[in-house]
């Protein structure tokens, strides 16, 4: 998805497909019936998977097995969140147990992508930046969108033509609006991989929750990120923070100007992220000079 895609994503209007939304996180926020019903549905999903890890013991990597490469927390984690999935008519898209139901998604029918643990070597290893990341995709693209902080236990949410939020815990969603972004000189971005040399940016920084990094760049907190490792990251890191940035005023694309919405769990994007279209502008050519690309996306 090139940086006209982004726009236009930002610009599609709801469309309605699925009542109450939840509480805890989504008072004094419009939103339809039907986009209300999926993002009380979210909602409940990251609510289990806080509840599913209160008594989690082990933290490591399986031993073996068909799980060889999975954290046990990974697991508790997609458990938890496809219990409450299951419980109505979508497609699951989980990085953890791949396309549910079959190997293709139906024209006309929502799919939730799911990264039950954005960031599991952080939590395996009790640092602060993992995640809980929902997106339900429509038709249309990304619809609604919930990212869980599991540190801080602030949640971000979005819904496609009616903005962004963020709740506090205890507190009401306020709106997420992305403030003036710097030029690149004096710009703070997140990297996920080493670039080959110096791009021109203020500061960096390297989290390891991609879905956190994007709610950062919606929020102000980061003017942008960029993936200097190619393909590595999948629909279920990005897909609900990039509906964050959208709906807040953010940008993000990928390098090489593919559609960044794919069903396909094998599927890989190297997305970049900035608070405006020039800083996306310089940020996309210098992860194209970092391979040598000249893809004008």
């Amino acid at each position: 998805m090139g940086v006209q895609a982004c726009h236009a994503m930002h610009r599609i209007p709801t469309t309605r497909a699925l009542g109450a939304p939840s509480r805890a996180h989504t008072d004094a926020v419009t939103v339809t019936d039907d986009a209300g019903e999926m993002l009380a549905l979210l909602a409940a999903a990251a609510d289990a998977v806080v509840v599913a890890l209160v008594g989690q013991g082990e933290w490591g990597l399986f031993d073996g097995g068909d799980h060889a490469a999975q954290y046990h927390h990974d697991r508790t984690a997609d458990r938890a969140a496809l219990d409450v999935l299951r419980s109505v008519d979508v497609a699951i898209l989980s990085e953890e147990s791949g396309l549910q139901g079959g190997h293709t998604v139906d024209a006309g029918r929502v799919v939730v992508v799911v990264d039950p643990i954005d960031g599991s070597t952080n939590a395996s290893r009790r640092l602060p930046w993992w995640s809980t990341a929902l997106c339900a995709v429509d038709d249309h693209g990304p619809w609604v969108a919930v990212v869980h902080d599991h540190d801080t236990g602030v949640r971000f949410h979005a819904v496609r033509g009616q903005g962004a939020f963020r709740t506090a815990p205890g507190g009401l969603p306020e709106p997420v609006v992305r403030p003036p972004t710097p030029a690149l000189a004096g710009a703070v971005i997140s990297l996920s991989g080493w670039p080959p040399r110096h791009y021109g940016w203020a500061q960096f920084r390297s989290y390891g929750s991609l879905a956190l990094e994007l709610c950062a760049v919606a929020d102000g907190r980061l003017d942008g990120h960029v993936q200097f490792v190619t393909d590595e990251v999948a629909a279920w890191d990005y897909l609900a923070g990039a509906l964050v940035c959208a709906e807040a005023g953010a940008l993000v694309a990928d390098v090489f100007g593919r559609d960044l919405v794919d069903f396909d769990h094998a599927s890989r994007r190297t997305p970049v992220a900035a608070g405006d279209g020039l800083l996306l502008s310089e940020l996309l050519a210098a992860r194209r000079d970092a391979d040598g690309s000249t893809i004008d996306g």
